[in-house]
């Protein structure tokens, strides 16, 4: 009989044992509301400053990228100039004009391609932060600051100024 007994104390405390087990697992799995909610918040403000960081990097290298093509294109600038006057020279021979306008324009095409953009100038109004103002003329046909000639031609890429046009400007 004293078998049956512990047998059963036995049985009884492994009971009482998962019993504790399960209380103490449902305890663990169960987070107060205000923790809950400070991890949440936690999480949120991560997940916000994570998604600032990666716009911000995109900016940066946009940024870097303008910069590096800028400071080539400046370097190849003066080519493209040589080769506007190739093409405006006056020459008898037909197909070496064509393959220069040819090389132009394909040059011309690389550029806007890669989002650089020739200045407008001649005709418009002077803008320092466009143009620079070798000479000056009085024209009282042309209206105040109007641009009349245009030397050089200036490129940017975006708002930023890869090349000022050079120009000539009235009044």
């Amino acid at each position: 009989m004293a078998d049956k007994e512990t047998k059963k104390e036995n049985e009884e405390k492994k009971e009482n044992k998962k019993d504790e087990k399960l209380e103490q697992k449902e305890s663990k799995e169960m987070v107060p509301k205000e923790d809950y909610d400070a991890l949440d918040d936690h999480f949120k403000r991560i997940l916000a400053e994570f998604e600032n960081f990666k716009k911000r990097s995109k900016k940066e290298r946009e940024s870097l990228y303008n910069s590096i093509l800028s400071d080539v294109v400046e370097s190849i600038l003066p080519i493209l100039d040589n080769l506007e006057n190739a093409a405006k020279a006056e020459t008898k021979d037909e197909n070496y004009k064509q393959g220069i306008e040819l090389v132009l324009k394909q040059f011309n095409d690389v550029l806007k391609s890669k989002g650089i953009e020739e200045i407008e100038a001649e005709g418009e109004t002077f803008d320092p932060e466009l143009h620079e103002a070798v000479r000056s003329v009085q024209d009282e046909t042309k209206g105040e600051k109007e641009i009349v000639e245009v030397y050089r031609k200036g490129y940017k890429i975006g708002n930023k100024v890869i090349r000022h046009a050079m120009v000539s400007v009235a009044n």
